[in-house]
């Protein structure tokens, strides 16, 4: 995983959308190997409960800028303190189907125990890109969106995770600039039947 493919670029923004949120992407090398660390989030939350996701959430007023939302939320979330993260870049923005755009920032952070709070996040996972660049764990299907139009979703299966939706998209952007894995081009029903 090559992360200076992320630094430094100029990501593109999205602004026509009615609430802003924000994400870190927080990269932990572990046994020497790059892994992600997204959060399960809670059954009873409002908005794509049980989904896998990375910490974030909607800027609030008093947030000095969408990083500052990131890092707030990673910290309400997680446990996650600000000296702790090395911030790397920026991914492009993604619209969600409930009218968020949402900013990704990639950051490395320790190899350490996080404490999930238990009002948002039901579990932490930390999950091997390897697996995630494994084709076999990986599955897409075409869907009609009623506002969006045609729309791929991407499934990862890693570990016993299912990591789709908007947090897969952010996957697939995030792997396509930092590894040789790349999303296939088209769906292919005899390779994802």
């Amino acid at each position: 995983m090559d992360l200076s493919w992320v630094a430094g670029r100029e990501p593109r923004r999205v602004t026509d959308e009615r609430r802003e949120a924000a994400v870190i992407v927080p990269v932990v090398h572990r046994a020497g190997e790059p892994h992600l660390l997204f959060t399960k989030r809670a059954d009873d939350l409002s908005d794509h409960p049980g989904q896998m996701s990375f910490p974030g959430g909607g800027r609030e007023t008093h947030d000095e800028s969408i990083y500052a939302t990131a890092l707030r939320e990673a910290r309400e979330e997680i446990g996650l303190r600000e000296e702790e993260v090395d911030l790397v870049g920026q991914l492009d923005d993604i619209r969600t189907v409930t009218e968020f755009s949402v900013t990704p920032f990639v950051v490395e952070i320790p190899d350490r125990v996080y404490e999930p709070n238990d009002r948002e996040v039901a579990e932490i996972a930390v999950l091997p890109v390897a697996g995630l660049t494994d084709e076999t764990n990986h599955e897409l299907e075409h869907r009609e969106h009623p506002y969006y139009g045609e729309i791929v979703i991407h499934y990862f299966h890693v570990d016993g995770y299912t990591v789709w939706g908007a947090t897969g998209r952010i996957v697939v952007q995030l792997l396509e600039l930092t590894t040789e894995w790349r999303a296939p081009a088209r769906l292919d029903p005899e390779s994802y039947g």
